[in-house]
């Protein structure tokens, strides 16, 4: 038995949407700016799958994520079909000179865990650590704009 946790964040990012949209849609990047991502492998044969390894402390959970939706500079939303279950969505809003990221991500919290810790105080935890993936990725992407 799981309970699933919801949260949504955005940032705003003094970037082209072009350059916003080909870093985030590089799925093997992330482990740059989200900080429990350990690695996202994707199987040559099969670009809308990816594997996933969330590692924290002494926590490590894998699964297996399908893309269900991509619409360039629009949107990317995925669900997991394996391992950790989680599904959600980046979308991007095109603000001329600069870009909105909103990430709304849902996941289910293992059974063991949610009797180990209350779910406002882990989730707390992880949309803050969302919120500072995502102010991570905003400094990269200024980063790469300004080189």
């Amino acid at each position: 038995m799981s309970d699933w946790l919801e949260h949504t964040v955005q940032v705003e990012v003094d970037a082209p949407i072009d350059l916003v949209w080909s870093l985030w849609s590089d799925l093997e990047q992330m482990p740059r700016w989200m900080k429990w991502i350990d690695s996202v492998k994707i199987p040559p044969d099969n670009p809308d799958i990816s594997l996933w390894k969330l590692k924290t402390g002494s926590l490590e959970f894998t699964w297996k994520s399908r893309i269900l939706k991509v619409i360039p500079n629009q949107i990317i939303q995925w669900e997991s079909i394996d391992g950790l279950p989680n599904q959600g969505a980046i979308r991007f809003y095109d603000r001329n000179n600069s870009s909105i990221v909103k990430m709304t991500i849902s996941y289910a919290i293992p059974g063991i865990l949610g009797k180990i810790m209350d779910n406002l105080f882990l989730g707390r935890i992880v949309e803050s650590t969302i919120q500072a993936d995502l102010e991570r990725f905003k400094e990269y992407a200024l980063n790469v704009k300004a080189n």
